[in-house]
């Protein structure tokens, strides 16, 4: 059995790493409940994280999720003692503590920018999450992690990225990256403040060339075995001598 739970938390985080671009060390926002589940079932969460993602992991929370735990009954003491120890992120309610629901959802955002798994037993803050596209679940059942299947609204997601009707984060992120190392976004910048002169461009190269002497058609040949025919020529005699008159005098002979 925790064989088959590995192989479905390896096919659902390759999910999340092709199609949103998650990667290693694995970013996870734990909340007051995911600890009292596991101090309850006796889960060693430092330990057992690693194994199941079968990679780096970092475990973080938020100041908010601490101050909640603090003003909460004394029962959540080693709940409070296990959060102390992860890595802390910082939110916008520095001064004024939200609730660690609404505190987590702030952190992610419409589209979790920043790729972090999300371990929680609250099923409001659950409800919520699975709205958001690319927002992998972590809960535990029966004394075991276990890693959500992705949302109807994540897949959706994926699909439309494929048909071509929307981009996904990772490709927007790589447009402005290579945007920015062309200089093409300050080259835009600068031409819409600036409008651009019309060169005058040199004439068509074609138009240039010489006219061509048109040849005359070619008579064709003849053949060998044709004769030239012979032209003759008449000789023409002078108008008023008479016939046999001696061409030098005009006079007939006598």
């Amino acid at each position: 059995m925790k064989i088959k739970r590995q192989k479905l938390a390896k096919k659902t985080i390759s999910f999340y790493k092709y199609n949103f671009g998650f990667r290693e060390p694995f970013q996870i926002l734990v909340d007051g409940t995911f600890c009292q589940a596991a101090l309850k079932n006796k889960i060693q969460i430092k330990e057992q994280m690693p194994k199941y993602f079968m990679g780096e992991v970092q475990l973080c929370s938020t100041k908010c999720a601490l101050n909640e735990l603090e003003t909460l009954s004394k029962e959540l003491y080693g709940a409070k003692l296990i959060l102390q120890r992860f890595q802390i992120r910082k939110c916008k309610h520095a001064k004024e503590p939200v609730p660690a629901s609404q505190c987590l959802l702030s952190l992610l955002g419409d589209t979790n920018p920043h790729h972090y798994f999300v371990a929680t037993q609250d099923r409001e803050l659950t409800a919520a999450l699975m709205e958001i596209p690319g927002v992998p679940l972590l809960y535990i059942i029966l004394n075991t992690m276990v890693l959500d299947k992705p949302s109807a609204c994540s897949l959706k997601h994926v699909e439309a990225v494929q048909l071509g009707e929307l981009v996904s984060s990772t490709q927007q992120q790589s447009i402005q990256t290579l945007k920015a190392e062309q200089g093409l976004s300050k080259v835009r910048e600068e031409g819409q403040g600036k409008k651009r002169k019309r060169k005058r461009g040199n004439p068509n190269p074609l138009s240039c060339l010489k006219k061509k002497k048109q040849r005359m058609p070619q008579q064709p040949k003849k053949a060998d075995g044709e004769k030239k025919k012979r032209s003759r020529h008449r000789r023409h005699r002078p108008v008023g001598l008479n016939v046999g008159a001696n061409p030098d005098t005009g006079s007939a002979p006598s």
